[in-house]
């Protein structure tokens, strides 16, 4: 080959290669290859195999990709299109009519027992509720002078904030539902749902589905990568809202006509006043709506020294100061489940102490704190909201920690002052243990920052009704027949609702159960609960029942003997334990020198010494 000729294969080797054109049957556009330890050329044939080769490697691997690729996509599309499906045989299988105006619902046949097995493992009839129509329509249970009421036409927007783990399906939606139908568009700027991790399938790309194809993009959906309980949820959910005010929301939830307006023109007059609504129950078992036929009763929150939240009446002062039955009305406590707070004040407050972990504590913590600090807590009788209390926790807290009694310990040594002894006496593993319940100098700090009052100021002018053992008694703490272990015990019954005196094992430790006091004025009590007798039954043994301690009702009189028995002073009969086990109800019997008539309290106030 002459040199004109290599020149101008070299000219059309260039050009092929700059505009890729260059193939394997350009065999002279192939460079020959040197080899390190000699200077003999490779030829065209040895090098074409090993491109060869390589094309098909690189080619394969193309393919591969391009087949994973388009497989995810399919993959995707799949479970799309079977989550659409999923939906719209959920939405065929409701029953019209059923649950509406908040009436009881019951299933039949197989149904019916597939409902009662779901509500024993879920605390809720799951079941049923995914027969119900996801926006069915609530009776309007307010109070007649609510519909006189009138709102500021400019009004806060608000967020609100709603955390969820293996919520039921039906359950989570409806109450997303209900939200967006009994809220005014213009106020309701966003509703955040904050997936606390959940595992249930169901909520994963399911319900992403049916945000994205059945409701507004004010519905956000917000997921954890991992476990954080309800506290850290919450505040995961707050820094990222964008509205004037939150109001927090449980999963299960449904709200009543015009319950906003009220809440945020409350917050609008008083910008430190963090409120609730009137909280119904919903029943767990039928989904009743249950409501009190007379709408200007409702009960506030209160607490026991174990740490737990309890309902109680409206105190007799705030009854008197009031100005109307739908005024603002203030509560010593919150549930926790539902409450609007003005955003700026919710962060400036100290929002929640964020190394409580789980559930449990945080709203005694911020009731104390938000009273102790300078803020109000008030029920808002207008509004109204619908809530299903589980009789159990279907699920676990994150590793398994007893988080309700930690988180109050938090909040007993930050903010209750010497009146921590109380709940110490039902927690004492906590008494001289600060590390069981980590480090609290932040919070410390932040109630210095505050310059919140004494837990004693907030006993005094908040709950001035709420009885104190070591203070309002002479005696309290276990009841035990001082020749056998057994106590006094309420065995489990229903502190709502009138019950008999029981006895029970004494346990090592002083649990709520077994915690009873004689009041100074001769109540035998189990905190707002009184044992009476009945003065007119005739029988020769009388059970002893448990009611509250707040309603007029005779025959609640008892005194303390010196050879420690405990009569009760209308009927002169005594507390008597004879054949009574374990588990069985006590009575008053006709006062006699036998052994099971002589009691023993775990503290006494007075110089009573029993023999």
């Amino acid at each position: 080959m002459d040199k004109t000729q290599e020149t101008a294969d070299e000219k059309s080797c260039m050009i092929k290669e700059k505009n890729n054109e260059l193939s394997i049957r350009d065999s002279n556009c192939l460079q020959p290859i040197t080899r390190s330890n000699s200077r003999e050329k490779i030829t065209n044939l040895d090098v074409i195999p090993q491109v060869i080769a390589s094309c098909i490697i690189h080619c394969v691997v193309i393919q591969v990709g391009v087949n994973m690729a388009y497989s995810t996509v399919l993959l995707n599309d799949l479970k799309l299109d079977n989550a659409g499906m999923t939906i719209t045989e959920n939405e065929e299988s409701w029953i019209v009519g059923l649950g509406e105006n908040g009436e009881p619902a019951y299933l039949h046949g197989k149904e019916k027992i597939e409902g009662e097995a779901v509500l024993a493992k879920k605390a809720l009839n799951v079941v049923l509720s995914n027969k119900i129509s996801l926006t069915r329509k609530l009776p309007d249970v307010r109070n007649q002078l609510c519909a006189n009421l009138t709102y500021d036409t400019l009004l806060p927007s608000v967020s609100v904030i709603i955390i969820f783990y293996n919520e039921p399906w039906s359950v989570l939606l409806r109450t997303v539902h209900s939200v967006l139908k009994g809220s005014l568009p213009h106020l309701l700027k966003e509703i955040i749902l904050v997936d606390d991790h959940s595992e249930e399938e169901e909520l994963q790309e399911q319900l992403d589905y049916y945000l994205s194809t059945r409701l507004p993009t004010k519905v956000k959906l917000l997921r954890l990568p991992s476990r954080q309980g309800l506290i850290r949820a919450r505040l995961h959910g707050a820094r990222n809202a964008t509205g004037d005010v939150l109001v927090f929301l449980d999963a299960h939830c449904e709200v009543i006509k015009d319950w906003l307006q009220p809440l945020l023109q409350r917050i609008k007059d008083k910008k430190n006043a963090v409120l609730m609504p009137i909280i119904d129950n919903i029943s767990e078992e039928t989904l009743e709506y249950f409501h009190d036929n007379e709408a200007s009763f409702f009960q506030v929150g209160g607490f026991t020294w174990s740490g737990h939240f309890t309902w109680i009446n409206i105190q007799k002062h705030e009854l008197q100061s009031r100005r109307s039955p739908i005024s603002p009305t203030r509560s010593p406590t919150m549930a926790g489940g539902l409450f609007a707070i003005d955003k700026k004040y919710f962060w400036e407050i100290g929002s929640y102490d964020d190394k409580m972990d789980g559930w449990g504590g945080e709203n005694l913590e911020m009731s104390f704190r938000i009273w102790q600090c300078g803020g109000t807590l008030e029920i808002i009788p207008c509004s109204r909201v619908g809530h299903i209390f589980r009789n159990f926790h279907p699920y676990k807290f994150p590793n398994d920690k007893d988080t309700h009694g930690i988180n109050t310990a938090r909040l007993a040594f930050v903010w209750m002052d010497e009146y921590k002894r109380l709940f110490l006496l039902h927690r004492s593993e906590f008494k001289n243990n600060p590390s069981l319940f980590g480090d609290i100098s932040e919070r410390v700090k932040l109630r210095r920052k505050l310059k919140c009052k004494s837990f004693r100021w907030y006993l005094d002018n908040i709950y001035p009704e709420k009885f104190i053992p070591d203070e309002h008694s002479m005696a309290y703490g276990r009841i035990r027949l001082r020749n056998r272990r057994l106590c006094l015990d309420n065995l489990q019954h229903d502190e709502d609702k009138p019950y008999n005196l029981g006895l029970y094992s004494c346990h090592s430790k002083l649990y709520p159960s077994q915690f009873f006091s004689l009041s100074n004025s001769g109540e035998l009590r189990r905190d707002d609960s009184c044992a009476r007798v009945d003065a007119d039954n005739s029988k020769v043994h009388v059970p002893v029942e448990m009611f509250d301690c707040n309603i007029e009702k005779g025959g609640k009189e008892w005194m303390l003997t010196k050879d420690s028995k405990i009569v009760h002073v209308e009927t002169g009969l005594c507390l008597d334990g004879t054949q009574v086990q374990s588990e069985e109800d006590v009575f008053a019997t006709a006062c006699a020198d036998v052994p099971n008539q002589f009691w023993k309290f775990d503290f006494y106030n007075r110089k009573i010494l029993p023999k």
